[in-house]
């Protein structure tokens, strides 16, 4: 049903109600959102939620929305996806730099990726991996059985495939302060058609480890060999018998080190920028300071005192990269575990200057630096969907601003 203007007095609300129950009594009552009208009917409000990005994060949030679906406010939740499935980095693509339609490539998944932590350490406490696969298995699984168990995860909670748009891509999301709507404009990929929705929570779940952090190394250009990030970085078959350099001192770049080492490379040197990572490494690895600069050796030096490689892979981290938010309500930030402008890490005040306060409306999820990701992405989607559903109070106004302090 819908409320007439004459009650509602706008066209927002006429969107956001419908008819629960028949009642006797004629109220108004703002903060548990409900009307009643013609003395007969009781009406709700239902909060239309848009969540960008089906990634571990994402839904994982959808799954706690299917939860708590019969507790606080009633939800509409709508969620859209670049990608042709659920999944995000975990999708694993023979493509690099663009999609079949142009987009970005969204995954930096590689084949023969295995976990670098144990699976004890990401395991859900209401869904097991022995609730899953009915067995034992290894702690440090490859990405396919993990991914696998992120799927029957959803499935538990009742996710399915119709609770994602796939092959949609949010181009723009702006906050109108009056009205404390958001508009979305998003591009169906399929048929190359914009659609424009408007809703009264957003959440931000698309991660931030699919736009590569590429720096500068001097003579760089006149390089002769490859030059990838580790974004773009597929299958180490490809680098047998060569000497390839490693710059980062990162996961990525331990990881790659050795899947290197793995398939038959002839040598990795590994270039770190603060610290070494101080592994016993396999020989045939070796680690050594931040590349200054690149040169071409002439074929008359026989010997140099620098390496010479075949390959460079830059495995020099990610960007938080939302360019699809309005600038004033945009996440910026760098790798860090207390971001700025977001109370709990998660919603969003923008206290600093120049931006745009949402009265906490917005969310961010799973952007500061992670370990255990599932756990932390599950915890994060009930934190936020008990927020939105009005199941938990969280500071507002000053009370808020004082505790976003990035660290």
């Amino acid at each position: 049903a819908v409320v007439s203007s004459r009650v509602a007095g706008s066209k927002w609300y006429q969107r956001r109600v419908r008819v629960v129950s028949t009642q006797s009594t004629g109220s108004f009552n703002t903060l548990q959102h409900y009307y009643i009208l013609n003395l007969t009917e009781f009406v709700i409000m239902v909060v239309r939620v848009c969540v960008i990005g089906a990634g571990p994060a994402g839904m994982n949030t959808l799954a706690m929305f299917k939860k708590l679906s019969a507790e606080g406010e009633e939800c509409h939740v709508t969620c859209y996806e670049k990608q042709g499935a659920p999944g995000g980095l975990w999708n694993l693509t023979w493509r690099t730099g663009t999609d079949k339609y142009g987009e970005p490539v969204h995954s930096s998944m590689y084949r023969d990726l295995v976990s670098n932590g144990p699976k004890e350490c990401l395991e859900f406490p209401d869904y097991t991996f022995m609730d899953h696969f009915k067995k034992p298995i290894p702690s440090f699984p490859p990405r396919e059985v993990l991914l696998d168990y992120l799927k029957g995860y959803w499935r538990h909670h009742g996710v399915t495939d119709d609770d994602v748009l796939t092959h949609h891509c949010v181009r723009n999301v702006e906050y109108n302060s009056e009205s404390g709507i958001f508009t979305v404009r998003v591009t169906s990929l399929c048929d190359n058609k914009d659609i424009v929705k408007e809703f009264d929570r957003v959440i931000v779940a698309t991660g931030h480890f699919s736009v590569p952090n590429i720096p500068y190394f001097d003579g760089i250009e006149l390089f002769e060999g490859r030059v990838i990030h580790s974004h773009d970085f597929y299958n180490a078959r490809e680098f047998r018998g060569q000497d390839v350099l490693v710059i980062g001192s990162s996961y990525s770049a331990e990881d790659i080190a050795l899947q290197l080492h793995k398939f038959g490379v002839r040598s990795v040197t590994t270039s770190y920028r603060t610290n070494k990572m101080g592994f016993n490494w396999p020989d045939g690895i070796k680690e050594v300071p931040l590349l200054v600069k690149v040169e071409v050796i002439p074929a008359t030096l026989k010997t140099a005192p620098w390496p010479k490689v075949d390959a460079i892979i830059l495995c020099t981290g990610y960007q938080h990269h939302f360019p699809f938010m309005e600038e004033s309500i945009r996440l910026r930030s760098t790798n860090i575990f207390n971001l700025p402008n977001l109370y709990r890490s998660l919603q969003w005040y923008g206290v600093d200057d120049g931006l745009k306060d949402t009265d906490g409306k917005l969310f961010y999820t799973a952007m500061q630096d992670q370990f255990y990701t599932f756990t932390m992405f599950a915890v994060q989607g009930l934190w936020v969907v008990n927020v939105i559903k009005g199941l938990l109070k969280v500071p507002v106004g000053r009370n808020v601003s004082r505790k976003l302090k990035p660290i």
